[in-house]
């Protein structure tokens, strides 16, 4: 089974950029599509990018497109989110998931956490001036 630690989150002003890490263990990456989402108090999860295991082909949410770039570095069994040009809507835990390449897909939206089934504990993300 896959686990996840997460790191890079921090308090940033509203412009300002981070750089968001997911470091596995238990597996390797490679066959897996590892996403990020995120939660803000009261608001429901929310996707908010992802990686496939097959091609490293990239999605994002509306919310963060030319803003956010996800990666990974499967070396070292990480995936990155680069964050730019951050605003207070962006604040939140950030968590990372993965889908293996064989796990069934259950919902068409590609950002469904209903499609991923190994999740990190987060970090948190504050966008405050």
């Amino acid at each position: 089974q896959v686990q996840f630690v997460e790191s890079g989150g921090g308090l940033v002003q509203p412009g300002g950029s981070l750089r968001l890490s997911c470091v596995a263990s238990g597996v390797t990456l490679d066959y897996y599509t590892v996403g990020w989402f995120r939660q803000a108090p009261g608001k429901e999860r929310e996707g908010v990018s992802l990686i496939e295991s097959s091609d490293s082909s990239t999605y994002y949410a509306d919310s963060v497109k030319g803003r956010f770039t996800i990666s990974r570095d499967n070396s070292k069994n990480t995936v990155f989110l680069q964050m730019n040009s951050l605003k207070p809507e962006d604040t939140g835990v950030y968590v990372c998931a993965s889908k293996s390449r064989w796990a069934p897909t259950i919902s068409d939206d590609r950002l469904s956490a209903a499609n991923f089934h190994s999740w990190g504990q987060g970090t948190q993300v504050t966008v405050s001036p």
